[in-house]
């Protein structure tokens, strides 16, 4: 991989950082995490990075084992980018600086989020607490794109895709639902207001979308 900087430390973190450590590169990984994408699906997803930039650090990605390319069979036909086993790797790294992310106040001005984004964020935000002895298969159906979601003995999983014989299904769209998980927005409100259905049960539904608090901190506008 022919980097342009490196910090020339053969600690592991600097060695990772050699490759993860440029601008827009962990978003990537963040944004392949839930599967494979298009450029065109990365460019929309993080749309303030420059195509030339996206495709540099698809390069580097590339070159460093990180990220794969590969095309789909007809008919799709498609180019897609997708992480390596080593690139999945990195998802605990990406979710531990989520949950330290959360912990820190809003910036201002106008505030954007990807889709997958806004989902992986359940993933840092979970409360196993709050789960206490739940356990439940739970889908959501978020617009044109599904997902199952799992919370048994403390953890929690969600992918893309249909889930198996799942307890509840919640229909809805990525905002509402974590204004729902935030606390920003009542469940029964949203229901009233025809922005959230629930098929299965209920109960099992309501308890789900609690599971994801906000930190203190940053529902008190404050740093922790």
């Amino acid at each position: 991989m022919a980097h342009k900087r490196t910090y020339g430390d053969v600690c592991g973190v600097a060695r990772a950082l050699d490759i993860v450590g440029e601008r827009w590169a962990l978003l990537i990984v963040r944004e392949l995490l839930l599967g494979p994408k298009r450029f065109t699906d990365l460019r929309v997803d993080l749309p303030h990075v420059s195509p030339d930039v996206l495709a540099q650090r698809l390069r580097d990605l590339g070159a460093a084992g990180v990220v794969h390319k590969r095309r789909l069979p007809p008919p799709a036909a498609s180019q897609i980018y997708e992480l390596t086993e080593l690139g999945a790797g990195l998802e605990p790294v990406v979710m531990a600086l989520g949950r330290w992310g959360a912990l820190l106040p809003l910036p201002t001005g106008e505030l954007a989020m990807s889709f997958d984004a806004h989902i992986l964020s359940l993933r840092t935000l979970f409360d196993p607490e709050r789960a206490g002895d739940l356990h439940a298969r739970v889908q959501l159906d978020l617009g044109d794109q599904r997902f199952r979601a799992e919370v048994a003995g403390g953890r929690f999983e969600i992918e893309r895709g249909e889930a198996d014989a799942p307890d509840a299904v919640v229909t809805s769209d990525a905002g509402t639902l974590l204004a729902i998980a935030h606390g920003r927005l009542e469940l029964a409100e949203a229901r009233r207001a025809g922005d959230v259905s629930i098929d299965g049960d209920e109960q099992v539904a309501e308890r789900f979308v609690g599971l994801f608090p906000l930190p203190d901190c940053v529902l008190q506008g404050q740093p922790a």
